[in-house]
């Protein structure tokens, strides 16, 4: 049995990218130092704003569920890179604490 090439694991992974439509956010991928890197843009975005990447292990790749493993790696790189696009949290302490409503000193 031929071994799979990056090439047919890009193309593989890239099908599976078309499966996805959404209207903030796209999605591609690349090769990257002999791995496959799926990368997220927010589309028409007016604020400079970071392209999140993440790597597709080989053993997902041939994995039976790939399908599945891709989507739940899709839905955290989600999460993780909204979250990673606040630009001020509570926990930041340069934000000087309020008195305003909802809030008790």
């Amino acid at each position: 049995m031929d071994p799979v090439s990056d090439s047919d694991n890009l193309a593989r992974v890239r099908a599976h990218l078309q499966l996805y439509d959404h209207p903030l956010l796209a999605f591609s991928a690349q090769e990257n130092n002999g791995a496959i890197e799926v990368l997220i843009d927010l589309k028409n975005s007016t604020v400079p704003v970071h392209t999140y990447r993440f790597q597709i292990h080989p053993r997902d790749l041939e994995n039976p569920q790939f399908a599945w493993n891709l989507q739940r790696q899709i839905y955290d790189a989600l999460h993780d890179y909204f979250v990673e696009m606040f630009t001020r949290t509570p926990q930041d302490r340069k934000v000087p604490r309020s008195s305003g409503p909802g809030t008790e000193d």
